[in-house]
């Protein structure tokens, strides 16, 4: 829950400025549901694409407080994020909503970036889980993967710049198979990096 549409809005003005001579990559942000709108207009005819940080596998229907993917289009996203480590953590999500997520994503025409990624526990031990092998098998329907370690975003460990491998590649415009990429939902201000 970062920027208001107003912040937002500012945001990607300034973004455009700063990346508008950028090819080599994707760049998608994704700021609350809220400012999806304002921000798809405000990047409309840049190369900067506009995710939603989440969405619900229904189309319609009574499921007070969620947003669908015919929803999330008609504001003027191209993606949207599913499996996110916080939705995992906080909301307790699982590789089987995850999936509908992404059926629902797929449906409505949205590329889905499906997150992947690991705990502290499990990145000290230096081994995958089950469950994130499982993960991995999920993305593997979807546009594009994205590693979103739990330890680095709700840690101090983070430090001051992002393990290799896991900020910045961003998959090529229009390849449809997965990749690794960042997680970073809601236009947070992004720790610097020695690899911009």
């Amino acid at each position: 829950m970062f920027k208001t549409v107003q912040e937002a809005v500012f945001f990607i003005k300034e973004l455009k400025l700063v990346v508008k001579d950028v090819k080599e990559v994707e760049i998608v942000v994704a700021p609350p549901f809220t400012a999806v709108h304002a921000v798809a207009e405000a990047a409309r005819n840049t190369n900067i694409g506009v995710a939603a940080q989440n969405l619900y596998w229904e189309a319609s229907g009574a499921f007070t407080g969620e947003v669908s993917g015919p929803m999330i289009k008609e504001a003027g996203a191209e993606y949207v994020i599913i499996g996110h480590s916080e939705r995992r953590r906080l909301f307790g999500e699982t590789d089987a909503t995850v999936n509908r997520k992404v059926v629902a994503a797929l449906a409505a025409g949205l590329t889905s970036i499906v997150c992947v990624g690991e705990t502290l526990e499990e990145r000290e031990r230096e081994r995958r889980s089950p469950c994130s092998i499982g993960r991995s098998r999920t993305a593997s329907t979807a546009s594009a993967a994205a590693t979103s370690p739990s330890w680095w975003w709700h840690t101090s460990r983070s430090g001051r710049s992002a393990p290799a491998g896991t900020r910045r590649r961003r998959r090529p415009a229009k390849r449809m198979h997965t990749s690794a990429s960042v997680c970073a939902s809601g236009l947070a201000p992004m720790p610097p990096t020695a690899a911009t």
